[in-house]
């Protein structure tokens, strides 16, 4: 089995109703993930020409999830009945 990171994108304030689906696509996808994750906090994004604070409006990821799965088409099933808020992306983890 392989690693995937799923990194989610943008933001509402959680509801009991929002909770509940996430635990229950937690229990779906069982054994299968490695890192439930968190919500992300603040962002600050370094590159060579300097640092900037980033906001979910400007691209930061809002929380991440580690799976376990085959390869992408497997995770990609992983994510149904997610309750994806704008956008997941998966990055495939590579060996070392």
């Amino acid at each position: 089995m392989k690693k995937f990171l799923m990194l989610n994108y943008g933001y509402v304030e959680p509801t009991p109703e929002i909770m509940a689906a996430w635990m229950a696509w937690f229990a779906k996808v069982g054994d299968r993930i490695v890192d439930s994750g968190n919500p992300l906090g603040n962002c600050l994004e370094v590159s060579k020409t300097g640092t900037r604070q980033l906001s979910p409006e400007q691209g930061a990821a809002t929380g991440y999830s580690i799976l376990s799965a085959e390869n992408m088409e497997d995770a990609e099933r992983l994510l149904e009945g997610c309750p994806i808020i704008e956008s997941v992306r998966l990055y495939e983890a590579m060996p070392m």
